[in-house]
């Protein structure tokens, strides 16, 4: 089935000669910057090799959750959250925002256990999550039979529409003056006396004084070419949505086995942490020591896969020059074959579980790839040896969530304002200045 399909943004007919900042990649991270960036008053170009929100923006579960979220991400997310509230009035558009709720079922006390840890993290930025009873978890549900022991509900938690909302900003942004150009991959980044002075995109040339790098999964490559060391691996997440199901329940529900969430046309998102996949790499090899303790933490929820996509990764060009055509526009869009016996398994759970989806009818799957880091939190950062670039990425699955938070901590970092949030933990020098990196217990699983 095809890919999902996305709200439409117009392309620029021509490139700017010259602008305050150039932003690759035109994912939730690079049009929530470059909005920002807009309303402060900034030159902007966004560049997106293929179409706006094409790649995991437009791909992911459209989970606004601050609950079980590292505690490290806590106060960005917060600071989104506030964000997605207004964002509808802010970028006058439609980006399915909905603060519905989310119970997290738990059928084991080891889980629930774990979740309710979780709570007074929440409870320190005054987020009314809460332990409930299994009765109270499943009444939003009627006739669902799954054996609960008992959940937390997080009122707060809500849900957007990824084919929608990353196309809502950049719209917004494009208002502002934002000039943004799909099918325009850039190639290079130029530097004159150490500092950057320009990018060379496929279509030409556009001097600038910053380039930011939201790249999502595709960072890795560009650094590489660049001489950045980022320690970067891709993950598969696959998803199904249902056709339209008219009166069913607005609070997403979470358990061990799946996860449903309700979309704008009144269908149903099902996915869950156990349809992510692992498809094994070079680049796998290449980092196996930095990811390793995450890998072991995680094991038992990780598939592993080894095929094709390693043959593609090894052929792929590692380096290139301005004059050379990059992978980027030989791989317009990633759009990987979804795993769909992982997510059948996770709709026959349901269907068996919940009379409501009984004869819920399958209207698409899709699979989008995930930009993961060692320690499972995105890199926000100014590149030191590379003074105007600055990076966006590696936000593990998180991203979609974090990108209205996220685009305002970039554009304070880029301006050299106040942050928003101490940008600290985020910073690209914690992989080589000796940090101890590791990712949470459990984060890693959405």
């Amino acid at each position: 089935m095809p890919s999902p399909t996305l709200d439409k943004v117009a392309s620029a007919p021509t490139l700017p000669e010259a602008v305050d900042v150039v932003i690759i990649g035109g994912g939730i991270v690079g049009a929530s910057t470059a909005l920002e960036l807009a309303e402060r008053g900034l030159k902007v170009a966004l560049c997106e090799k293929g179409e706006i929100g094409c790649e995991q923006s437009g791909r992911n579960m459209g989970w606004i959750r601050l609950s079980h979220r590292d505690p490290r991400e806590m106060p960005l997310m917060v600071e989104s959250v506030r964000l997605w509230e207004k964002l509808n009035e802010r970028t006058q558009g439609e980006t399915g925002y909905r603060q519905c709720g989310i119970t997290y079922a738990c059928t084991t006390e080891a889980s629930l256990k774990d979740m309710v840890h979780w709570l007074s993290e929440q409870h320190h930025y005054g987020i009314p999550a809460r332990e409930i009873s299994a009765e109270e978890a499943l009444a939003p549900y009627p006739g669902i039979g799954i054996d609960v022991i008992g959940a937390v509900l997080n009122p707060r938690d809500g849900r957007a529409e990824p084919q929608k909302a990353t196309a809502a900003i950049a719209s917004a942004a494009q208002r502002l003056g934002v000039s943004i150009h799909q099918n325009c991959a850039v190639r290079v980044v130029e530097r004159s006396a150490g500092r950057i002075s320009g990018v060379v995109t496929e279509k030409g040339r556009i001097a600038c004084s910053a380039v930011l790098l939201a790249g999502g999964a595709w960072s890795r490559a560009f650094l590489h070419n660049m001489g950045i060391y980022f320690p970067q691996l891709r993950m598969k997440s696959s998803s199904l949505r249902t056709a339209p199901l008219p009166g069913g329940p607005e609070v997403t529900f979470k358990c061990s086995d799946f996860t449903f969430t309700k979309r704008l046309d009144g269908g149903y998102t099902v996915s869950g942490g156990f349809a992510t996949k692992h498809d094994i790499t070079p680049d796998t090899l290449r980092l196996m020591k930095p990811f390793l303790s995450t890998v072991l933490r995680e094991w038992k929820s990780i598939h592993l896969g080894f095929g094709r996509t390693f043959f593609a990764e090894l052929l792929q060009k590692r380096h290139w020059g301005g004059n050379d055509v990059s992978p980027f526009e030989r791989t317009r869009i990633l759009d990987p074959d979804p795993d769909r016996k992982l997510v059948d398994v996770m709709m026959e759970g349901i269907r068996k579980a919940y009379p409501f989806f009984r004869d819920a009818q399958v209207a698409q799957y899709w699979a989008g790839q995930m930009d993961v880091m060692p320690d499972a939190i995105p890199v926000i950062s100014a590149v030191d040896t590379h003074p105007g670039l600055f990076l966006s990425t590696g936000y593990s699955g998180h991203g979609f969530g974090l990108g209205p938070g996220a685009g305002r901590l970039t554009a304070d970092i880029i301006t050299g304002s106040a942050p928003v949030v101490d940008p600290h933990e985020f910073r690209l020098s914690r992989f080589t200045d000796g940090s101890q990196v590791t990712a949470m217990s459990g984060i890693t699983r959405r």
